[in-house]
């Protein structure tokens, strides 16, 4: 069993910063940041497999999210610039061990639960 604890969120304006941390009891073949806003899908927002560190991101966030893995403390990073209200979310922390598409939620099988981040115009 994985476990997943994310720290982090908080409430800025926009243009501001964050990042998110993502405390892993262990790190899996591939880890994941998704947020969710009540009544929508979990998006998924940034993955990086641990092996090789290579990521993806979604159209929405490149440029402004980068995501970054500590191997060696286990602990997976998100960091969050320029934000916009439009990235108010809970925002948690996934780790996989299988492949499929790295954005897509049921390609991970351990999540966190959740740090909220609340974007102010």
């Amino acid at each position: 069993q994985v476990q997943l604890v994310e720290s982090g969120g908080g409430s800025v304006q926009a243009g501001g910063s964050l990042r998110l941390s993502c405390v892993a009891s262990v790190v899996t073949y591939r880890m994941a940041w998704f947020r969710q806003v009540p009544g929508k899908e979990r998006e998924g927002v940034a993955s990086i497999y641990a092996r090789d560190g290579s990521t993806s991101y979604a159209d929405s966030v490149k440029g402004r999210f980068t995501i970054s893995l500590d191997n060696a403390k286990d602990i997976l990073y998100l960091q969050i610039t320029s934000l916009k209200p439009e990235d108010t979310a809970m925002y948690y922390c996934a780790a996989g061990v299988s492949g499929g598409s790295p954005l897509l939620s049921i390609n991970y099988e351990y999540w966190g639960q959740g740090t909220q981040v609340t974007v102010s115009s």
